[in-house]
């Protein structure tokens, strides 16, 4: 099964007061890979400016773009459409020794090594060990995020993009970006390599075809047991025809939508919306 999803993703920067100039790059343009074609994608700003693409260190697709004339808000509209199929069969698990190879860590140190933002302690490690026990990695993997979406709750508003894992873990509350961040730490704490992946999710399943919902950006994980296998773990499934993937990093802050550095008064306030509309 397949759909086809539109996509409208509206960013909008608020400043204290007028700036003379403003640095971006976004990332809100959806890959193409073995589970997703894109079909249309489009990035449009205001006050119109200046810019140019390219493709980052883990694969995403950049539009970066200069302001140069002074303004008091910035607007940036993202419109994709994307046909979705779910994702691929894994291909086949392997076991521990596989893992341990010095050649595989190697190859896999980024998605091995602790980033401030995925870092747990080794207590909470060792819980998930011996919870998980002489598992194979792939079902180590999933009994580890599906122990955790029932520790941590799913509170919106609980927590922000500055978050920490441990922060999450011990208000025992966060949003999707925390329980990937933590399920991230916690697989490279067992010695699986794991890896944040952001994008957006239709949250109706029976939603029907041309009708427009309020979407939501979206963060989930993928681990490499023998192959790069996604699992969402705020909802607690594999990754499907809902969830459209736009890039990969080490965290959150390898793949945020819109990030600048601007000149001018300090202080901003951000809005953004996601409509998603199913229209196949």
């Amino acid at each position: 099964m397949t759909w086809r999803l539109k996509i409208e993703h509206r960013t909008r920067v608020d400043y204290e007061g007028e700036v003379l100039a403003s640095y971006n790059e976004v990332r809100m343009t959806p890959l193409n890979d073995g589970t997703q074609s894109t079909l249309d994608a489009r990035v449009q700003v205001s006050p119109v400016a200046t810019g140019s693409r390219y493709w980052d260190y883990f694969g995403a697709y950049v539009t970066a773009f200069d302001v140069h004339v002074p303004h008091s808000t910035l607007a940036v509209t993202a419109t994709s459409v994307v046909e979705t199929a779910g994702a691929l069969p894994s291909g086949g698990a392997v076991g521990w020794d596989t893992l341990r190879d010095a050649r595989v860590r190697d190859a896999h140190v980024e998605y091995l090594t602790a980033t401030p933002h995925t870092a747990v302690d080794s207590a909470l490690v060792e819980t998930v060990r011996e919870l998980v026990g002489d598992a194979a990695p792939a079902d180590a993997a999933s009994t580890c995020a599906e122990w955790l979406r029932g520790e941590v709750a799913y509170v919106s508003g609980s927590t922000g993009v500055h978050t920490v894992a441990m922060e999450a873990w011990k208000a025992k509350a966060g949003v999707c970006q925390d329980l990937a961040h933590l399920t991230v730490g916690l697989l490279r704490g067992l010695g699986i390599p794991a890896r944040y992946v952001s994008g957006y999710l239709h949250p109706d399943p029976d939603a029907g075809v041309g009708e427009t919902v309020t979407g939501q950006s979206h963060a989930w994980v993928e681990w490499w047991d023998g192959a790069w296998t996604p699992h969402d773990p705020t909802n607690g499934k594999p990754v499907g025809v809902a969830h459209v993937l736009v890039a990969r990093g080490r965290d959150y802050w390898d793949v945020p939508p819109h990030k600048g550095v601007y000149a001018g008064p300090g202080g901003t306030e951000l809005s953004v919306e996601v409509d998603v509309t199913r229209v196949a």
